[in-house]
């Protein structure tokens, strides 16, 4: 089999960028999302996108109208996915929507499709089983922002075949990213698992009143060499998807510790989410 067509289910930060980047890489590509504001959000990006990478030299118009052509944002999971060869989902990280999603995909798809999710830390085997198709169904997890960042994990978990393993490694190298493929599931996979002990870190420092977000974020780029701070990070990643990533962990452990952070909490619910609504720890009016 032979991957051309991909459909992305959810049309976010994360599910736009992945369908954009599939689309400039060659792949027919279908994009949904429930929400039509999302959506038209995503069709202005993409429009917006491309105009300003041929502005700046970095694209052709040819090949942006044919990125373009590539592309078609539709209203429904239905429109996406019936000729898909490869989905994508790209929800709220949520176990239960999760495994409702996969079990519509599951009728709506071709036998042949694969079903991948680009959780962070859900693993697929806890969906697989919502589908007559487990081995089907893989972890395939791309880092924001999607259209920049090369890596993408592939998650082999017990219930995945050798044949969805390589059509996904060599999809993701087709979109120009650097895959790489874990040989067993494993919570928040490689690259997360160093992250949330860092933010985990910072997290309670800031709580403690040990240091301002300011100086953590100071601290941790001039004297760890980051590229940017923890909380620049979860600005740019979203303090609604790290308080549902926590929640969700919570829900599955009973453990307190998995609980997020106070201060996560009063963001998350003061609606101070990070970069993609103007504020969270900064401020991006």
């Amino acid at each position: 089999m032979e991957i051309t067509k991909i459909a992305v289910i959810g049309a976010g930060n994360m599910g736009h960028q992945i369908a954009l980047c599939a689309a400039l890489s060659g792949f027919q590509v279908k994009c949904t999302d429930t929400n039509t504001e999302i959506l038209d959000k995503a069709i202005r990006f993409a429009d917006d996108y491309l105009q300003e990478r041929v502005s700046k030299g970095k694209l052709s118009q040819e090949a942006a109208d044919q990125a373009r052509n590539n592309i078609a944002f539709v209203p429904t999971v239905e429109a996406a996915a019936a000729d898909a060869d490869l989905v994508i989902e790209a929800v709220i990280e949520n176990l239960a929507i999760k495994r409702k999603l996969f079990a519509q995909l599951d009728q709506i798809c071709p036998a042949h499709t694969i079903l991948a999710t680009n959780s962070s830390y859900i693993v697929s085997s806890k969906i697989a089983d919502a589908t007559t198709r487990a081995d089907k169904v893989c972890n395939m997890h791309f880092f924001n922002p999607a259209l920049v960042m090369k890596l993408v994990e592939v998650v082999q978990g017990p219930h995945v075949s050798a044949e969805t393993v390589e059509l996904l490694m060599e999809a993701a190298k087709k979109m120009g990213k650097t895959p790489v493929l874990l040989h067993k599931e494993i919570y928040g996979f490689l690259v997360n698992r160093f992250l949330q002990a860092t933010r985990q870190e910072a997290l309670k420092l800031l709580d403690m009143g040990v240091a301002s977000y300011e100086d953590i974020d100071t601290a941790v780029k001039n004297g760890l060499g980051y590229p940017m701070g923890p909380f620049q990070l979860l600005d740019l990643t979203g303090i609604d998807l790290a308080y549902h990533v926590s929640m969700e962990r919570y829900r599955e452990s009973g453990d307190p510790a998995d609980r997020p952070s106070p201060t996560v909490v009063e963001k998350f619910t003061k609606g101070e989410w990070g970069k993609k609504v103007g504020k969270g720890f900064y401020d991006y009016e």
